[in-house]
């Protein structure tokens, strides 16, 4: 009996969730990268001062606004949009295995995978749920 490198085993979802960690990290960081370049270059003369604690302004708290900034190249959303793919990549691994263990009828590492995935849906989002 051969082994099919595309059939669907624990193996084969293990290198999955590896890449898909491996490539969200990958992009995080370059993501950082050139938003910190381009914020540089965008704001070369401008000076910071950290000796008092600022909040970030609301635009860099709503996901679509620092989408749409991303798209317009300033730095600084490129900066937010890379550390919300490093906050997205093990959420994203933990549906993913959410799907595999239901593919390979696996209920009860399903079940679990799925209290998890709530739990970090409620953690996210709780600002905007009512409780």
């Amino acid at each position: 009996m051969t082994d099919n490198p595309h059939s669907w085993n624990d193996g084969r979802m293990r290198e999955i969730m590896g890449s898909l960690l491996r490539y969200g990290v990958l992009l995080a960081a370059f993501l950082v990268i050139v938003g910190g370049v381009l914020f540089f270059i965008q704001h070369p003369h401008e000076f910071f001062d950290y000796s008092t604690f600022k909040g970030e302004p609301p635009r860099f708290r709503q996901v679509h606004l620092i989408l749409s900034e991303a798209m317009n190249f300033r730095g600084r959303d490129i900066i937010q949009l890379g550390l919300l793919v490093l906050i997205a990549t093990p959420v994203a691994r933990v549906i993913f295995a959410f799907i595999g263990f239901l593919i390979e009828k696996d209920r009860i590492y399903a079940g679990i995978t799925f209290v998890v995935l709530i739990i970090l849906f409620i953690s996210l989002f709780s600002n905007y749920l009512m409780f």
